[in-house]
């Protein structure tokens, strides 16, 4: 079974599969902080690059030249894509990596069970292989048309949310219908070995079935939700992973998919305590609308008052401590750069600038805090929910770019809120607050924001980079 490598002993395979683990989780520790997370990212790639490597040179599946190519294809579409999609766009992009993963995990499954045991295969079927095919066909068909929906809606393809009566019982008849395939497939390979034709169609229907369970899981789901989501695909395509390994027998396969599930599941429930939601609820219940936002006319109609630059311009120039709130009309509007420039003109001014990141601000856990670092944001200025909030009540002016629902005072007071005790950012407490949105529309959670009527909140209306940009030219003018 050796290919190139077969003079070496077989523990050169294993001393290569720990080295590439060793990398995995050095890199992962790496990824914790954003000032290592760069060193993460090269620390992981390397210990792919050995895996990967190894396994090509060591077995002969196909030609290593026939090999090599599809790795150097995959890896230019790979680097174009890397380089070429906007920062902005990288939650699609992530959940489209998630998909490919899961994906092919659920492929490569297939491949080793009709290798394993069509008409030429062994005698004996090992039921622990036709058991972790089964898992990986379930975990992967549902993450690769779950990613696959997810990325459409964060890309505006897939009308958001999308409900329809008896939902939930469908997803359930789906999950039993793949748990039912698996069974069929592992019960037929544990009585006999029988022919490709006989056993297969049970793989494919299980995969057929958690594929449709996917998109109907995902169909569902807001906006407001996409962080968790997210993360729990990300882990679904780890575990997808780790399952195969068990199905190939290959160890680093189980690490790699290990760490990777593992890690994602961790980031999902920091999500979901984030928002105060349970997994449960995000993937059966989710956001609705309570009515309420049918009556935003009533609610802010002689209540708002607008501001513009200008008069923002002359707060800030009095101001000593400010905190930004950026929120996903931000990362839509591509205003990071302006909004760092602002907060630089600040500073060179011995104005305190903190940036307050919400966790689910954005479509994907970290998504501001990616953004502002694109934009030259020091990683010290970036402060988390718990951090921040506290410091409010000693900040003369709060600016919040595309934030809504997680600067929603509603969450606190109002128990009905489809909201109510979510943790959000006590911005009201600040001297004065300035909202920058294009309307009064109501954000995903899909309720109006009492924030918008208090007497110290100002709106600034307008798309975030020109609302932005024409700030950071009246600041300058201010001090010329």
């Amino acid at each position: 079974m050796l290919g190139i490598a077969a003079g070496l002993p077989p523990a050169a395979l294993s001393l290569a599969y720990l080295a590439a683990a060793v990398l995995f989780i050095h890199g992962l520790r790496q990824l914790t902080h954003p000032r290592t997370a760069r060193r993460g990212n090269i620390f992981s790639a390397a210990g792919m690059v050995v895996a990967v490597g190894v396994t090509v040179l060591w077995f002969e599946i196909l030609s290593p030249v026939v090999l090599f190519a599809g790795l150097l294809v995959g890896a230019a579409i790979g680097s174009w894509l890397a380089v070429t999609v906007d920062t902005t766009d990288m939650p699609q992009l992530v959940g489209l990596f998630n998909g490919f993963g899961g994906g092919a995990s659920a492929l490569v499954a297939g491949a080793e069970l009709i290798d394993l045991f069509g008409p030429s295969g062994p005698t004996v079927a090992p039921v622990e292989t036709a058991t972790a095919a089964a898992a990986t066909g379930l975990i992967g068909g549902v993450t690769f048309w779950g990613s696959l929906v997810a990325a459409g809606k964060l890309q505006g393809y897939v009308e958001d949310p999308v409900h329809y009566p008896g939902e939930n019982p469908l997803k359930a008849a789906f999950f039993v219908l793949a748990v039912l395939a698996g069974v069929a497939l592992v019960t037929q390979i544990e009585i006999s070995v029988l022919s490709a034709a006989t056993w297969v169609p049970s793989y494919w229907v299980l995969v057929a079935a958690a594929s449709i369970l996917g998109i109907l899981l995902v169909v569902p789901i807001g906006g407001a939700d996409m962080p968790v989501v997210i993360a729990l695909l990300n882990a679904c395509s780890g575990l997808a992973a780790a399952a195969t390994g068990f199905a190939l027998d290959n160890s680093v396969l189980i690490v790699a998919g290990t760490l990777v599930g593992a890690s994602g599941l961790i980031l999902t429930f920091i999500m979901c305590e984030s928002m105060n939601r349970t997994l449960t609820n995000v993937l059966f219940g989710g956001y609705s609308d309570d009515g309420s936002s049918g009556d935003v006319a009533d609610i802010y109609t002689g209540n708002v008052m607008s501001t513009s630059p200008e008069e923002v311009a002359m707060l800030l120039d009095v101001a000593r401590r400010v905190v930004i709130v950026p929120g996903y009309g931000m990362a839509v509007g591509q205003a990071q750069h302006a909004v760092a420039e602002l907060a630089a003109l600040l500073e060179a001014n011995d104005v305190e600038v903190i940036f307050g990141i919400h966790p689910v601000a954005g479509r994907m856990p970290g998504h501001m805090n990616v953004l502002l670092a694109e934009a030259n944001v020091p990683y010290e200025q970036m402060a988390e929910l718990e951090a921040v909030n506290p410091t409010f009540s000693q900040t003369d002016v709060v600016i919040v770019t595309g934030a809504n629902d997680v600067v929603n005072p509603s969450a606190l007071s109002e128990t009905s809120s489809p909201i109510a005790g979510m943790p959000v950012l006590h911005v009201w407490d600040a001297q004065t607050v300035i909202v920058n949105k294009r309307s009064l529309s109501p954000g995903y959670a899909g309720i109006p924001n009492p924030l918008f009527t208090y007497d110290n909140t100002y709106m600034l209306f307008g798309d975030a980079r020109e609302a932005m940009q024409a700030l950071v030219t009246e600041y300058k003018d201010t001090h010329r």
